[in-house]
């Protein structure tokens, strides 16, 4: 008796220990990296219904806001890398590392596929006496560190942006961090004169007449905002264009990487997905994974040139 269930177990333990194909052992988490509400989980809970369809398994959204993005890059490169765990990454991962909050880069992950791009634009309230970026910059100049202009906190895009703006244009202001579900409520508020920010975030204001875009921070006009000139046009020669993008730890399978690559080139491709994002404001941008893995690359490159010029990057 005791022979047979030993030669039992040797032949079962193969079976037991078999992992079933992906994605069929269970739900599949998406790590964003701030609060329900906002526009980065909007866009990811989007994303995560496409992606659910296409896999035929749960696709569940999970918020890890702070720090910047930090504490959602550390808990998703903790993971196994098995395509069970991703995050909705952004170049947070560059601007994050170089800020110094993140002990790792990008390089810490695989890139699976960008889904979207976002027109970074300066905001001010709609019954504000500026008009244009100029009309903006003249008085910051005239007035250094007397205007506030709010961001979403120190080392994020946002703030980059805002600080890459106003050093091109020669002017210094008060730059005002706040958590990214405070940020547009600051401005609506009256507790800063101006926000650097992203469009979905502020399709709800500017919808119901409360804000002014004065500019886009994107190399051409976004036909979503076709009425928003960029600062160059305006004589400001800064761009920094946001996108978000899927990503797994380091050293998830390349099949599994493709069986996600797909499942999301599908989801964007969707007309659910491309009628929500028209009326988010943000625009459906696939890159494969290779590509996208190239782009943040090189963006990387770049965000650490910007950032040392403008004494955001951390020194060691």
């Amino acid at each position: 008796m005791r022979l047979h269930l030993i030669l039992f177990m040797a032949f079962a333990a193969p079976v037991w220990a078999q992992e079933p194909a992906f994605p069929q052992r269970g739900p599949i988490e998406i790590t964003v990296l701030f609060p329900a509400g906002t526009s980065a989980d909007v866009t990811a809970r989007m994303l995560a219904d496409g992606m659910a369809k296409q896999l035929g398994q749960r696709v569940l959204v999970v918020n890890r806001p702070g720090a910047g993005g930090a504490i959602g890059y550390k808990y998703v490169r903790a993971q196994k890398p098995d395509g069970y765990s991703l995050v909705w990454s952004s170049n947070s991962i560059s601007t994050t590392y170089h800020s110094g909050q993140l002990e790792f880069d990008y390089q810490a992950f695989d890139a699976v596929a960008r889904v979207l791009v976002e027109s970074v634009v300066l905001a001010v309230r709609a019954d504000a006496r500026w008009k244009t970026l100029n009309d903006l910059i003249a008085e910051a100049k005239a007035k250094p560190r007397a205007l506030s202009v709010g961001h979403s906190g120190i080392g994020s895009h946002t703030h980059i942006s805002l600080a890459a703006l106003f050093s091109a244009a020669g002017a210094e202001v008060n730059e005002v961090p706040f958590g990214a579900a405070q940020v547009v409520p600051s401005l609506l508020g009256g507790h800063v004169d101006a926000l650097v920010q992203l469009p979905a975030a502020l399709s709800g204001p500017v919808k119901q007449g409360q804000v002014r875009l004065l500019a886009a921070l994107i190399p051409n006009r976004d036909p979503a905002l076709a009425e928003v000139p960029t600062a160059r046009e305006q004589g400001i020669d800064v761009s920094l264009e946001a996108w978000r993008g899927i990503a797994v730890p380091r050293g998830t399978p390349r099949g599994t990487i493709g069986a996600l690559e797909q499942a999301i080139r599908r989801s964007v491709e969707s007309s659910e997905f491309q009628k929500g994002a028209e009326s988010l404001g943000v625009r459906p941008a696939f890159l494969p994974a290779a590509q996208f893995s190239d782009l943040v690359s090189k963006e990387d490159a770049a965000l650490s040139r910007l950032m040392q010029l403008i004494g955001l990057k951390k020194t060691t």
